[in-house]
């Protein structure tokens, strides 16, 4: 199982935003800058992050995203999901129809459920209860427990509307310590 690096994106990106005052947004070529990966990209998973409710759009040559809930209701399975789609990790093909006894229809009467499936089913659900219990809220204070002071500072510093401030900060200094 393997989520693709959007969701990383994603996530990073979220907690940007938190810090964000309630009437301004961030745009997505300063997410993009920060993150040193291209609009074209980011605008790609934002606009799966805006379908499902978890950013708004602020229209305007100053316009860009700003969350739509509260940290608190923004789960990192709300994230994957809306980057990766609702399906399922894993995706039974019923393999076992195509077995020789099934095949012969030496077993006809026996119960079709796959029990594999069932298993991989309730693994996934698990991941999902765990995923579902971490939000933005979790991941900013982790953040701020975890990462310098300085560095926190710097990058809400980078957000804000001084365009002064971000000609003087290194995006590289910063990006080595997210």
């Amino acid at each position: 199982m393997q989520y693709s690096i959007g969701v990383e994106y994603a996530l990073h990106c979220l907690v940007y935003l938190i810090d964000n005052e309630e009437d301004s947004s961030i745009g997505i070529k300063e997410l993009s800058t920060f993150q040193g990966v291209s609009e074209t990209y980011l605008s790609k998973i934002f606009s799966k992050l805006s379908k499902n409710g978890i950013v708004s759009s602020v229209p305007g040559v100053k316009g860009g995203y700003k969350l739509a809930k509260t940290p608190e209701e923004i789960s990192f399975w709300d994230v994957i999901e809306a980057v990766e789609g609702p399906k399922p990790i894993f995706q039974c093909k019923n393999i076992k129809d195509n077995g020789y006894l099934y095949r012969e229809n030496i077993c006809s009467s026996a119960p079709s459920s796959c029990t594999i499936n069932l298993v991989m089913l309730s693994a996934e659900e698990k991941m999902r209860d765990f995923l579902r219990s971490k939000t933005l809220s979790w991941l900013n204070e982790e953040l701020d427990r975890v990462l310098p002071n300085q560095i926190r500072e710097e990058t809400r510093k980078y957000f804000t509307k001084s365009s002064l401030y971000k000609t003087n900060i290194s995006c590289n200094s910063l990006k080595r310590n997210m």
